[in-house]
């Protein structure tokens, strides 16, 4: 195992722990809606493919000097400490086991993601998402 291997696991445990980090860390999924074909002119749609992930992590807010008005809102919600190892993929209501990366414009518990980042070892992600 490397570091970044050990660093998922260490955290993982500590997120299962009732007396570690249990309390703070919550479930979440995502839907992703994607085009998957032409539009079609005589229906006036585009065939669609619904897919999506699951996931745990922290929501919170925002520090006040993150927040700019206009690509940090004050009402947005801070989706952090998701483990890259446990974002797995879902595809019609059943996990594929593939891991995920998230994205601008996916879903999460009725919230859009505006953005994604991830920390300099690679082990979680932080999203900003924002009610519709």
């Amino acid at each position: 195992m490397g570091l970044r291997d050990d660093l998922q696991a260490d955290l993982a445990e500590a997120y299962d722990d009732p007396d570690g980090l249990a309390d703070a860390i919550k479930p979440f999924e995502c839907v992703r809606t994607t085009a998957a074909g032409e539009y079609d002119w005589e229906s006036g749609t585009t065939p669609v493919v619904t897919s999506g992930y699951r996931g745990r992590g922290v929501f919170g807010s925002f520090k006040q000097q993150e927040i700019d008005g206009a690509l940090i809102l004050a009402t947005d919600t801070k989706l952090s400490a998701v483990l890259q190892n446990e974002l797995i993929e879902v595809v019609d209501g059943e996990p594929t086991g593939a891991l995920v990366v998230p994205q601008v414009d996916d879903v999460i518990n009725g919230m859009v993601v505006k953005s994604v980042g991830q920390d300099p070892a690679s082990v979680t992600w932080t999203m900003a998402l924002r009610r519709t």
